[in-house]
């Protein structure tokens, strides 16, 4: 396999950077992945804190422990500020996710033209 279609495929399903990282652009992959490690923590970080006041709820008994019930509280949408917080690290991370497959195709492709024409 060509180092264009190794470089895309590790961006694409590893994590972002990670096509860089093959492709000897450190500095491009370390860019895109702290940024995408960043998004993720405050993806993550908001849905254990939702998870954790849900399940503070249940012990408490302000929430009986019905699957249907639960359900229903989660579907409902986060209010205000956490969710522009949840809405903003999701597209960040979708964009940095999709800058780095792309960018690792291009990176990839100069490689491997560059390759062609020394051959």
């Amino acid at each position: 396999m060509k180092k264009i279609g190794q470089a895309v495929l590790l961006s694409a399903l590893i994590f972002p950077g990670s096509g860089h990282f093959f492709l000897k652009r450190y500095f491009v992959g370390l860019l895109l992945g702290s940024t995408a490690l960043v998004a993720s923590y405050f993806l993550i970080s908001g849905m254990i804190t939702k998870a954790l006041e849900l399940a503070d709820k249940i012990k408490g008994g302000e929430i009986p422990p019905n699957i249907a019930v639960i359900t229903e509280l989660l579907s409902q949408q986060t209010a205000g500020d956490e969710l522009r917080t949840l809405n903003t690290a999701l597209i960040i991370l979708l964009v940095v996710w999709l800058v780095g497959i792309v960018d690792s195709y291009r990176v990839g492709r100069q490689l491997d033209n560059r390759i062609k024409a020394k051959n």
